[in-house]
């Protein structure tokens, strides 16, 4: 008999501790708008839910703090803008806070961080795209649409709410949620697909989904992309890690190279220095077949890509200073044997300094067939490798008439300036002289970023300032000026001409406005 009193007794005891369990945990991520947040906390019933903002101002790992404080989320609500990219970011100039996805994804892999997700029942996310399943269109740094990346790191919620396309702003999304809950909506946290959240965003293209369950085919793909986020593990089983995954299959190693490059950028020196690291490196260096599968992927890919994994090639021991230049060199053939050249490909031959070998080592070898000879981006790629003659006809690109051969010349002098101050007379002289016309706009715009020093040239700008008869040219000269070094300037015969030969136009201050107070 007196056991039952006891029972009961202790039963009273945990009442406390039983009701406040059955709290429901809201957690938010607030990057852009409030509005969300707010209505969610103004219409719920306030002894049912607890609201947690996990972002701290001034504070950039304050995902990471969430999980050392032990916060396990029922529902969490995303309010920032997205655009099926890597970021959840603000609109607001003065705001710093945003929320990388791949620190929602280290949350939801990592063994640091086992509770913060474990518990969710809901996702909200209000953001544009983040449900997007058209990877084609809108896709992250790994090629993935909104909607798949959610799922993956979402696993095992029940209900992920998002948007296939745009996302009502702030001030909408809390009119629509009100509506929902006026509506008898209220639902929240209980893991139910609601169609009456659905009917209130009916006009916005909200959409659900669900998270990768354990027994999903994709759970296989989910267990190795998690890999990449295991913070238990040391450098050396980092690099056994993707050793294993290029050994299992190459193609698998292609679609995740960029969380490959992340991973190995993040260890640092004195990690990699360490006995057992140098060991794994021996091993990854010494497999040949695993070598030859992924030179031959790079050799398929882009032309950046394909620069990339002839660098990690080279990292991993894969090639030799010799054979990383003989790489670099067939892929320097292969452009300029390509029918068509772009800004891009001019920017990659042109950085190839920054790949660990000159890129004069290159032009003995190069290859510029006799029907590409006069493409001014073939020509920029041979001036970049040290070639004279492409040198004097990219100088003459600078004022063409065609505004694309004008940006290719801009990209060439973003890596070769002209440091000959005749060179820089005569470039300014035939700019000047140019038509007014959009190319003549990014000639001058190229010569802005050059910094000029030269007084002759300075005062030949001036000049063409004043035979300008576009206020756009004459826009175009004052950026050139702000560029410029101004103790090279007479500053009151140049504020004079800039006054008198300007063409007036309709609005506010204008860079001419901003280049007079900075003569004063």
């Amino acid at each position: 008999m007196p056991k039952f009193p006891l029972l009961f007794a202790a039963g009273l005891v945990f009442l406390p501790a039983d009701a406040h369990a059955d709290k429901k945990t809201v957690c938010t991520i607030t990057v852009n708008s409030p509005e969300e947040k707010e209505t969610f906390r103004s219409r719920l019933p306030k002894g049912e839910y607890e609201f947690v903002e996990l972002v701290e101002k001034g504070r950039p790992d304050w995902l990471r703090s969430s999980c050392r404080k032990g916060v396990q989320c029922d529902v969490l609500v995303v309010s920032g803008h997205f655009n099926a990219g890597d970021t959840f970011y603000s609109d607001k100039v003065d705001s710093d806070e945003h929320l990388n996805v791949d620190e929602l994804e280290r949350a939801s892999c990592s063994n640091s961080c086992p509770g913060l997700f474990s518990k969710l029942k809901e996702v909200y996310l209000f953001g544009c795209e983040s449900l997007n399943p058209d990877a084609s269109k809108y896709a992250s740094a790994y090629g993935e649409s909104g909607r798949d990346r959610m799922r993956r790191i979402f696993s095992n919620v029940p209900v992920i709410y998002g948007f296939s396309s745009s996302a009502p702003v702030g001030p909408t999304a809390a009119m629509l949620l009100n509506r929902y809950f006026d509506a008898g909506g209220g639902d929240i946290g209980t893991g139910r697909k609601s169609s009456r959240m659905l009917a209130a965003f009916a006009r916005n293209s909200m959409v659900t989904t669900s998270g990768v369950r354990d027994t999903d085919p994709e759970a296989q793909q989910r267990r190795q992309i998690c890999g990449f986020f295991d913070e238990r593990k040391v450098a050396a089983e980092k690099l056994r890690f993707i050793h294993a995954l290029m050994r299992r299959n190459i193609l698998d190693a292609g679609t995740s190279f960029d969380r490959i490059e992340k991973l190995l950028a993040a260890i640092d020196q004195a990690e990699r220095q360490s006995p057992a690291f140098s060991a794994a490196l021996a091993e990854f260096s010494a497999d040949d077949a695993t070598r030859e599968r992924f030179l031959a992927l790079a050799r398929l890919r882009e032309p950046s890509l394909r620069s990339r994994m002839i660098a990690l090639a080279a990292t991993l021991g894969w090639l030799s200073p010799v054979d990383e230049r003989g790489e670099r060199l067939a892929l320097v053939n292969d452009l300029l044997a390509a029918p068509a050249m772009g800004q891009a490909e001019v920017e990659l031959v042109c950085g190839l300094d920054r790949g660990g070998a000159k890129a004069g080592d290159f032009l003995e070898r190069a290859k510029l067939p006799a029907a590409r000879a006069t493409s001014v981006a073939h020509l920029a790629a041979l001036a970049c490798l040290g070639s004279e003659d492409a040198h004097g006809k990219m100088l003459r690109a600078i004022a063409s008439p065609d505004e694309q051969d004008v940006r290719i010349a801009q990209v060439y002098l973003r890596h070769r300036p002209i440091g000959d101050p005749q060179e820089l007379r005569v470039v300014a002289r035939e700019v000047s002289r140019m038509p007014p016309s959009g190319a003549q706009v990014r000639a001058f715009d190229t010569l802005g970023r050059l910094h000029i020093a030269d007084r002759e040239i300075l005062e030949e700008l001036a000049r063409s300032y004043a035979e300008a008869r576009s206020a756009i040219v004459q826009l175009a000269i004052a950026e050139v000026f702000i560029r410029s070094d101004q103790k090279a300037m007479r500053r009151s015969d140049l504020a004079a001409v800039l006054r008198q030969y300007r063409i007036k136009q309709r609005g506010g201050s204008d860079l001419i406005d901003v280049l007079l107070a900075r003569l004063q």
